[in-house]
């Protein structure tokens, strides 16, 4: 996986059939489908605020790994969208690892997290265009 994947292809990857959407889906669920805030939320709580804060504001995005998403993420859940994706946890932990960062800073083009919050659906929105 040393290529770097373009963020539509990755979520295709991720949704299988159901596509970008499916992919955004996938990824909400392995944080527990709390939308964007809780994802965020959850990777600050396990140690990769730098990073969070990094793709939210302007600048460079700092990378995460898939360890660092393992680490954020529940077992069961990664297992389960592995599944449906047909993939390994690594490869899924990993693909989302290269999404993130792109996916939250197209939803904070202000270079912060919108005052209502954000949701996946306002991701979602941006990949409809």
């Amino acid at each position: 996986m040393g290529e770097r994947m373009a963020l539509t292809d990755i979520l295709n990857k991720l949704g299988g059939q159901k596509g970008e959407q499916g992919g955004l889906a996938a990824i909400s669920k392995l944080f527990d489908g709390d939308g964007m805030q809780g994802i965020l939320s959850k990777l600050q709580a396990s140690g990769l605020d730098k990073q969070v804060m990094s793709w939210i504001g302007h600048g460079q995005n700092e990378p995460v790994t898939g360890d660092d998403i393992k680490n954020a993420v529940d077992p069961q859940q990664l297992s389960q969208v592995a599944q449906q994706s047909g993939m390994s946890p690594d490869d899924v932990a990993a693909h989302v690892a290269q999404a993130l960062p792109e996916a939250v800073d197209k939803a904070t083009p202000g270079g912060a997290v919108p005052q209502q919050g954000f949701s996946m659906d306002t991701l979602m929105g941006m990949f409809k265009k």
